[in-house]
Formats: structure tokens, C-alpha cells, sequence
């Protein structure tokens, strides 16, 4: 069952001394209790907890206590409900589905925490495809930089932008095969994905030349970005369909089921319409000056834009 305020919190044994204050502070709405949070990172964070502190509304990002209770280091973050679900879907916060999955729930007061739990355990269909949408434009961007980083000469910093594209691809390969990306991505790859495995040992063990590691990488990366790009930009192209009236760029990150996402709209926006996923539509802009046209979006079976 679970808990609705602090005096069921004063009955699990985890408890910390301090978090019945904090309950009462305003806009908390839930308190999820992890231990050994940062297991994959004792040398980095050396916390042997993590109380986060979820709340309504905007919280700062940087809103970080740590405590030390008897011989544990507690690290007690607030973050907004918002901010939660951002971290989940997007790559900002790698750790946050652990937290969510293997943290001990001590306080729900909306039962936010056990339905976002619920929707992470059973891999809802908006979550997975937000973030593959999210990986997806993280993938396509540092795909581009490191192309445009070969063209200019600049071949270590195409090396750092191609090892990226390699961790997003990574990462959806596992949201395909319904896992959820850990810290240690790798090691998931050689079990789940030997081939983008070896592209990785490739890149970053070969003995060719780092131009051609680089070159053989980034065309690897381009025959996957056009293979992947329908079935991971499968909610933007579907909310584009929704309607007949062409699309703004602003209106599709305003959607409810892509705001907050870090998503780059734009270069995801012209290569759907390279690719003949959608169209691009041009429209005389009443904002702007004579002559100047507004480009819009709309779905690519349409036979006018209306």
C-alpha cells in the first residue's frame, strides 16, 4: 500500500531523520528513498543515499542538500514532477529510472510516483516512443557535427561527436528491445547489440587511421538514421497527421506530449521532410515583413494544405 503521509513514513525502517520536515514543506507531493544510488559512480558522488524530493510546479535544478545521518551521506534533491519525467525520457539524468524503479516509495500523496513506476515497469507506449524521439534527435545532431567537424579538418572533435552518435544509437537499441539504458551502456551492447559493439571497438581500438575510424562510423550512423527515422519519430510524425492544418515548430513543442522533451525540433523537421515523411509548407507570414514566408509542417498524405 502506499504511503500517505509522514506517519506511515515513521514506520519504514530506511527512514531519515528530517524528511517528516521536509514533507511539509509546500508542493511536495511525493518521497522516494534510494540506497547505494550512485553504485555506478562511488568515486564520482560518494552518497550512500538519495532522498528526492518531488514537488509541483518549477523547482531549480541545482536544489542539492547532502546530509549525514549516523554513518550514511545523504544527498536530498528536490525536482518538480516535470523535471522527473524529463529526466526519465530525455539523457540528462542516466540514473533517474533506477531511482524510480529500485527506490523505496515513502510518501505519494496523487500517486504520481507509483503511476510513473507503473508506466517505467510496463514501458508505456508514449514513454518509449518519447524516448526514442528524444535519442533519436540526439543521434541525428551529433551525427551532423561530427560530419560537419570531418569536412572542416577537424578530426578529434568529429571523434568526440561520432562516440556520441554511437551512445544514442546505443541507447535506442535498447529502448527497441524494451530496456532501459544503464550507466554501464556497453556492457548492455555486447550482450544485446554485438553489432553496434563492434562499431564501437572499432572506433576506439583499430589500428586504422582515426579519419578512417571516424569516416567508417559516420557511415554506419547515416544507413542507421534513415532506416530508424519513421519508427523513432513515430510520435511527431503521428501528431503532425493529426490534424489537417499545417503545423508551426512552435506549436509542435508546445504539444502536451512533447513538451519539456529536449528534442532538436528543427533538424528533425527538415530531415522528416527530406525524407518524404512529412511536407514543408510555405505560407505568407502575417508577422513579418512583405514578401517573407512562414514554413509550416503537415502530414505527407495530404493533398492540400488547408
Amino acid at each position: 500500500m502506499q504511503s500517505k503521509g509522514v506517519d506511515m513514513m515513521a514506520q519504514v525502517e530506511t527512514n531519515i531523520l528530517g524528511l517528516d520536515q521536509i514533507s511539509r514543506e509546500p508542493g511536495v507531493v511525493g518521497l522516494l528513498l534510494v540506497n547505494n544510488p550512485f553504485s555506478h559512480q562511488p568515486r564520482l558522488d560518494g552518497l550512500d543515499r538519495l532522498a528526492l524530493v518531488v514537488k509541483e510546479g518549477e523547482v531549480p535544478e541545482k536544489e542539492i542538500e547532502h546530509w549525514l545521518w549516523k554513518d550514511s551521506r545523504v544527498q536530498v534533491r528536490r525536482v518538480s514532477k516535470e523535471q522527473l519525467e524529463r529526466w526519465i525520457v530525455g539523457s540528462s539524468n542516466r540514473g533517474s529510472a533506477y531511482w524510480m524503479i529500485q527506490g523505496e516509495i515513502l510518501m505519494d500523496r496523487d500517486g504520481f510516483l507509483n503511476n510513473l513506476r507503473e508506466r517505467l515497469l510496463n514501458w508505456s507506449p508514449l514513454i518509449r516512443e518519447q524516448k526514442l524521439l528524444s535519442e533519436f534527435s540526439r543521434f541525428v545532431r551529433a551525427y551532423l557535427q561530427a560530419k560537419q567537424d570531418i569536412q572542416d579538418g577537424q578530426v578529434l572533435d568529429a571523434y568526440s561527436n561520432v562516440l556520441s552518435c554511437l551512445h544514442y544509437w546505443a541507447h535506442i537499441a535498447l529502448v527497441e528491445e524494451g530496456m532501459h539504458p544503464e550507466l554501464t551502456v556497453w556492457e548492455q551492447m555486447r550482450r544485446v547489440n554485438p553489432g553496434i559493439y563492434k562499431l564501437f571497438e572499432e572506433l576506439t581500438t583499430s589500428s586504422e587511421s582515426l579519419e578512417k575510424r571516424v569516416q567508417l562510423v559516420l557511415l554506419a550512423c547515416e544507413f542507421s538514421i534513415l532506416h530508424k527515422m519513421e519508427s523513432s519519430c513515430s510520435l511527431l510524425i503521428r501528431l503532425i497527421e493529426s490534424r489537417e492544418e499545417a503545423w508551426t515548430p512552435a506549436e509542435l513543442s508546445q504539444h502536451p506530449d512533447l513538451a519539456g522533451l529536449s528534442i532538436e525540433m528543427s533538424v528533425l523537421l527538415y530531415k522528416l521532410v527530406s525524407r518524404g515523411c512529412i511536407r514543408e509548407i510555405a505560407k505568407p507570414s502575417a508577422s513579418s515583413g512583405k514578401g517573407v514566408m512562414e514554413l509550416k509542417y503537415a502530414s505527407a498524405s495530404q493533398a492540400r494544405n488547408k
